[in-house]
């Protein structure tokens, strides 16, 4: 849909237009006089002949003119209707705030006449059940909600919080909004749309998104790609740790990689940041806007493995950083402990300065000073201009270090005269002289005198709102920038998959292949599978002993059955011709209706890895994780995207926990990892090419050399009879 005419009307009817105190249509009204809309404004009530001054008319069909925008106030029943005629007259798009729609029970019936007219007339709507939308530089306030003076600015924000869109609105904090856009339900206009739309505005810089569902993957994919194409950055805050899809959660990648997770790996992929609340995902989006911080121009560190780091929770961190490190000045030594905490636990680097560094930091700094990183250069120095300056040019300078991150207090009361200008102006021609990017942070967020990160932020360097805060933004300026490219690969399968799986509402059914007939997709594909057959009868399960020769394993191959071991359908480390019969007779004694006995060699012992692709999430994926019994206990995936090379696979692996014990650390010895992400990204392609919903190979077995799948479970959705 075409989102034009919404966030740049040339004009607005209010429906529902109003002078009582509680009216989202009358404060809307007063909104956009306060915030100084230029174009005609019309209020449309059957009785009121003006509301605030603003003259009224009974429907939309008798105003002066088509209006771009309308605005509707009015209970919920009445609003498709409303609707309805603003398609009929070709209006742009409309916004509607009530709530009693889909979020109720009653509301249900309301919302799909809502989405029926609009969908037929092709009308965008904002909503319901949101705030509206606020385009500050045009004065387009179309907004329930009390509103006060805004300066325009780079950042936009899409949201389906009306509570924190308004909340972000009245904060005090240095950020300047472009358009924010609080989009309820969603009904008829994705999130993604919206994120789209505006990242192909020239003035928009950074895009902060809250989201309360996965919405529409492809359409995220789309977004994305236009972000990551047009330079502009972008901060999510989700919330909801969602339910691992049917399919992924009756095998183990549910409970290894859920949809939340898969969620922040597209975000990863993306090159967007991962805000923890809200605090975090405004303060992120400011840092993002300002101009010139990204992408970094320094070579990473030899030998730096940016993804062997995990935060506390085992996750990746919420971005991947692209160089070697950051150094953080302060000029106390608990805020260098703390920071030097906290970048533990996000996977941030503090490189040891250079010797050359060293010795020059040390004829700046003052006896009482120790040089290290972080970098206390003590209070002794606050208000020296030069030696604050030459400092942060002096790191800057380390090979080592690709972002300088300096904390500055100030108290709203303080002034900002004397010492604290001085300091000021040290941070800013340091950061004006050095090749690197610096970045101001106060350690307390309310610690951020609003004036003063507005003078940084003009002079490009971006102002942060506390400790933690300040080096998550970090990180996030140092992420890896995406591929438009590779995001709009994405989009397309997204779309391939759906096609594929049907009805994404749950409506279709779902068919599990035995395992012998997945292992012959697997080998059809090109996986290597170790070697056996399926049996008729004990006597054709000792011949087959006989053809394999040594152990074998005895299995269990049935649609119905998917945890093989947990049922008593898997017998191992089977060497005897007797011994191959009685697990014969004992699969046969399970009584599993459409069973068949399947006899398989035993693969040499070596590291247990699950590989599986699902296509159930909110965008196909690829999970790699710590295999067999050890699964779930260890939590420990790696998520990636599909379609994804062996290449990305291969530095996927390499992020996990366990990947050391693959590599030869500990005394372990390496195994072929280069062979296990071939055969995990061949299991992603298998999975794309025949449609299939979940495919999962746990354990794939990897050796010194090569790797092979031992036992898989697929399956496909079927269309309802």
């Amino acid at each position: 849909m075409d989102l034009s005419r919404l966030l740049r009307p040339r004009s607005i009817a209010v429906v529902g237009a109003s002078e009582r105190a509680d009216s989202y249509a009358g404060e809307t009204l007063l909104n956009l006089r306060g915030a100084g809309f230029a174009g005609p404004i019309w209020g449309v009530h059957p009785t009121r002949e003006s509301a605030h001054g603003y003259e009224c008319f009974p429907s939309l069909s008798q105003l002066p003119e088509v209006p771009d925008a309308v605005v509707v106030g009015i209970p919920a029943a009445s609003v498709p209707d409303v609707l309805d005629e603003a398609g009929e007259l070709g209006c742009g798009g409309a916004v509607v705030y009530g709530a009693g729609f889909g979020e109720i029970a009653l509301g249900v019936e309301h919302e799909q006449r809502l989405r029926e007219v609009a969908s037929r007339h092709q009308l965008p709507v904002c909503g319901p059940n949101g705030n509206g939308i606020v385009a500050v530089g045009s004065g387009a306030a179309m907004w329930g909600d009390a509103l006060a003076p805004l300066v325009p600015g780079p950042v936009a924000m899409v949201s389906q919080s009306g509570n924190l869109a308004v909340n972000a609105l009245a904060g005090r904090r240095a950020l300047r909004f472009h358009t924010v856009v609080s989009c309820g339900n969603a009904t008829v206009v994705d999130p993604a749309e919206w994120v789209l739309a505006l990242a192909r505005d020239d003035e928009v810089r950074s895009i902060a998104v809250y989201l309360e569902g996965d919405g529409d993957g492809a359409l995220l994919c789309d977004a994305f790609a236009e972000c990551a194409a047009r330079g502009v950055g972008v901060a999510i805050l989700k919330v909801g740790e969602s339910t691992a899809g049917a399919a992924a959660a009756t095998a183990h990648t549910g409970a290894l990689a859920g949809d939340q997770r898969v969620f922040r790996a597209l975000v990863e992929e993306a090159g967007a940041a991962w805000a923890a609340d809200l605090h975090d995902l405004l303060e992120l989006s400011k840092a993002l806007a300002v101009e010139g911080v990204r992408p970094l121009d320094k070579t990473p560190l030899k030998g730096s493995d940016p993804l062997s780091v995990r935060d506390s929770r085992g996750l990746t961190p919420s971005v991947t950083p692209s160089g070697g490190g950051i150094a953080v000045l302060t000029c106390s030594g608990g805020d260098s402990a703390l920071a030097a905490d906290e970048c533990e636990r996000l996977g941030l680097r503090l490189p040891l300065f250079a010797p050359e560094t060293a010795e020059r930091l040390r004829d700046l700094l003052p006896d009482a000073a120790t040089v290290g990183n972080p970098l206390d250069y003590t209070a002794l120095i606050w208000g020296d201009v030069e030696r604050l300056r030459d400092i942060v040019v002096a790191v800057g300078e380390d090979p080592s270090v690709d972002r300088i991150l300096v904390y500055y207090d100030q108290a709203a009361d303080s002034g900002r005269g004397g010492s604290w200008a001085a300091v000021r102006e040290g941070i800013r021609q340091g950061a004006a002289a050095s090749d690197t990017p610096v970045l101001v942070s106060s350690t307390l967020p309310e610690l951020l005198d609003e004036d003063a990160a507005f003078e940084f932020m003009d002079g490009g360097t971006p102002a942060v709102a506390g400790l933690r805060t300040g080096l998550a933004c970090a990180a996030a300026l140092d992420a890896r920038a995406a591929d438009p490219a590779r995001l709009g690969e994405i989009g397309t399968a997204t779309r391939r998959a759906r096609a594929a799986l049907g009805s994404p509402d749950g409506s279709n059914g779902r068919r599990w292949l035995p395992e012998h007939e997945a292992k012959q997709l697997l080998r059809g594909g090109g996986l290597a599978v170790v070697e056996g057959r399926l049996v008729d009868g004990e006597d054709d399960a000792a011949a087959c002993l006989s053809e394999l020769g040594g152990r074998v394993a005895v299995k269990l191959s049935a649609p119905s059955v998917q945890h093989k071991a947990e049922l008593g359908g898997l017998v191992l480390d089977v060497v005897t011709d007797e011994g191959v019969r009685e697990a014969h007779r004992r699969m046969a004694g399970l009584g599993v209706e459409g069973a068949r006995v399947l006899v398989e060699r035993m693969a040499p012992p070596g590291a247990e890895l699950l590989v599986a692709a699902r296509a159930d999430a909110v965008v196909p994926c690829l999970v790699i994780g710590a295999g067999g019994i050890w699964t779930e206990a260890l939590d420990d995936a790696a998520v990636v995207p599909l379609p994804a090379t062996a290449e990305r696979v291969e530095e996927a692996i390499r992020s996990l926990r366990v990947a050391p014990l693959l590599t030869g650390a500990r005394g372990t010895t390496a195994v072929d990892v280069a062979a296990l992400a071939r055969l995990a990204a061949a299991a992603g392609a298998l999975l794309l090419e025949h449609g299939l919903e979940l495919l999962e190979l746990n354990p794939v077995i990897v050796h010194e050399r090569g790797a092979i799948a031992v036992d898989a479970v697929a399956a496909v959705a079927v269309a309802p009879s």
